[in-house]
């Protein structure tokens, strides 16, 4: 079971308030603190970040 302790499942939320959420895997051992991309937001119909919620 090492595989769900090393790459956790993250859920990324949009940070302009939509509500859009996006499922992805992180690397606890290079990205220790929140995970931030830039992804797309089909709602508001541009890039924006989405930011790591736990």
């Amino acid at each position: 079971m090492a595989r769900n302790e090393i790459r956790p499942i993250v859920k990324m939320r949009s940070t302009a308030g939509t509500g859009t959420t996006y499922v992805t895997r992180k690397n606890r051992r290079n990205d220790p603190d929140r995970l931030v991309l830039r992804k797309y937001d089909p709602r508001v119909r541009t890039h924006v970040d989405f930011r790591e919620e736990r």
